[in-house]
């Protein structure tokens, strides 16, 4: 399978049915930030808060895995989600991902990670065996290093035949 077709796809993160990452033998959650949890002015989203609540309510780990350092968008994670930072991970670097299946303690196939970039988030989610789940970007704009790539990424998701309903 090509380090480049994601698991599963979605609209975004609370499109995500809990009880499909269950099924999946999910027992950890790995989060990208931008464009994930929240668009380039920081704004978090009930539906995004309730769904993380829930997926913790639920039994799952989760953590943030995130390739930059940024205090204020970590301020709003912690205050808004209680969940743990992993950040300069590097992705799509394996070391990330191993850091944080380690945290986590469980196997790197009980894991999912969940983001909007599939050179980033997908890629290195494939190159160590976690369920690779690419969500539609919160919002159209964004950073210039990743907006160059989406007709990259549409091209690659359109091959493998996935589709968005929004």
């Amino acid at each position: 399978m090509s380090n480049l077709k994601p698991d599963a796809v979605f609209d975004g993160l609370q499109h995500i049915d809990l009880e499909f990452l269950k099924g999946h033998h999910i027992r950890g959650i790995l989060l990208d930030i931008d464009n994930t949890l929240f668009d380039m002015s920081y704004y978090l989203s009930e539906e995004i808060i309730n769904w993380v609540k829930s997926a913790k309510e639920k039994g799952f780990s989760i953590l943030v895995l995130s390739n930059t350092y940024h205090k204020e968008k970590f301020e709003i994670i912690k205050s808004n989600l209680d969940i743990e930072i992993i950040s300069f991970a590097k992705k799509p670097s394996k070391s990330g991902f191993l850091r944080a299946a380690k945290q986590m303690k469980l196997k790197n196939d009980e894991i999912a990670m969940i983001g909007d970039q599939i050179f980033t988030d997908v890629v290195g989610a494939n190159r160590v065996g976690m369920f690779s789940i690419y969500v539609k970007p919160i919002n159209k704009k964004e950073y210039w290093y990743t907006a160059w790539k989406r007709p990259i990424e549409r091209m690659i998701l359109k091959h493998y035949g996935y589709k968005f309903t929004g």
